[in-house]
């Protein structure tokens, strides 16, 4: 069985009505990221940056898969089918996606402050202060800020680095260290490029761009693919 791996970004999850930093010039809900999304603002404000979350968290309850991520879901009739996501949504999870890893984090889970290995997923949207883990220490969101070492990014290399097919959907290719996964797929397989600013990427072949938006170009190469 062939392996899909499949690299998603912020344009996979807009339109289920996901908000994005890079839709709004940089800003994300008229927050700057510096105030929002850094260790340095967690520890100038804790409660702006955990109401930023619990925002975004809340959002989410609203929100449901796109035709998008319901699409990639029927590659797993003919496919051994692997996302990587720079999201931290769970719409690939409740689209029915069996494996996802996530690089940035996943909103819906909280972690300790000073131990990042008690990690705890919410039952509803809200963490206030003086929400601990079982240590005593202060829960933050369970996501990966600007200036914060990448953990997953070691597993995602050796994902891709073993791929048959790569397909890149609504990612801008411009956020490191996920834009450079490409780099460690092997030359000879085939790889699709799917936003409606897909460009063609310096140095990587077989590389075939579909400029549409997630909703209507993934059903339509993943019906090509389930039909070869």
């Amino acid at each position: 069985m062939k392996r899909i791996v499949i690299l998603t970004g912020a344009g996979m999850s807009a339109e289920s009505g996901v908000s994005t930093f890079r839709d709004n010039n940089g800003l994300w809900e008229n927050h700057r990221v510096e105030d929002v999304a850094t260790p340095e603002a967690w520890h100038s404000n804790q409660e702006l940056v955990m109401e930023f979350y619990n925002q975004r968290r809340k959002q989410l309850f609203e929100v449901g898969p796109n035709k998008g991520h319901l699409g990639l879901v029927r590659l797993e009739d003919k496919f051994d089918v692997q996302i990587i996501t720079q999201n931290v949504d769970d719409l690939h999870e409740r689209a029915g996606s069996s494996n996802i890893l996530h690089l940035h984090g996943e909103l819906k889970k909280v972690r300790s402050t000073s131990n990042q290995d008690l990690i705890y997923t919410l039952d509803s949207w809200e963490l206030k202060i003086g929400d601990k883990c079982e240590e005593g220490s202060q829960l933050r969101p369970h996501i990966v800020w600007f200036g914060e070492s990448v953990p997953m990014i070691e597993p995602a290399v050796r994902i891709v680095a073993n791929a048959d097919i790569l397909i890149v959907i609504g990612t801008s290719m411009a956020v490191y260290p996920a834009a450079s996964l490409i780099n460690y797929v092997d030359h000879n397989i085939p790889k699709y490029y799917i936003d409606p600013k897909a460009f063609q990427v310096s140095g990587v072949e077989n590389l075939t761009i579909i400029n549409e938006k997630a909703g209507i170009g993934v059903p339509k190469l993943v019906d090509d693919l389930l039909m070869n």
